[in-house]
């Protein structure tokens, strides 16, 4: 951690919270955007997306069974109650499938189903393109890194 003391730069504070609004209004962008087009087109938004994505990464290292519903938890940054909607809500449209743990009954896998593979498949060129627009280096949201102020 840094000893920053905003009284003693004020010019260093107004870079920083620059930066830290213009990171908030990139993301605002991206995240709009995603849910827009990937709601209109196949019914998810960015943290259905998120968890399909992971999902399919977990599946590639090691395919089978699904990935443990804690370790997916901490991936898509939502709050244990927000991420248990999600999952339900994405095992009732038949995206994903929870399972129990064969070794530990309280523990609860997760894995895509066909559905899910294939919505994330044909999501993922749009989410790719999303990303690109809004965060690549030719994106016009993508503003200019204020300088610091030399000491």
């Amino acid at each position: 951690m840094t000893d920053f003391d905003p009284d003693h730069d004020p010019a260093a504070e107004t870079a920083l919270s620059e930066q830290w609004r213009a990171l908030l209004a990139r993301h605002a962008t991206t995240a709009c955007a995603i849910d827009r087009e990937l709601g209109e087109a196949f019914g998810l938004g960015v943290s259905e997306f998120e968890l399909l994505e992971r999902l399919r990464e977990f599946e590639q290292e090691k395919p089978g069974g699904g990935e443990r519903a804690q370790t997916l938890a901490g991936t898509v940054h939502l709050s244990q109650s927000a991420f248990s909607r999600l999952v339900a809500r994405m095992e009732k449209a038949g995206l994903v499938r929870r399972t129990h743990c064969v070794d530990d009954r309280r523990g609860i896998y997760i894995a895509l189903t066909d559905e899910g593979r294939e919505r994330h498949r044909r999501a993922r060129p749009v989410h790719r393109r999303i990303l690109a627009e809004t965060l690549g280096p030719e994106s016009p949201e993508r503003p200019e890194r204020p300088e610091r102020p030399e000491d």
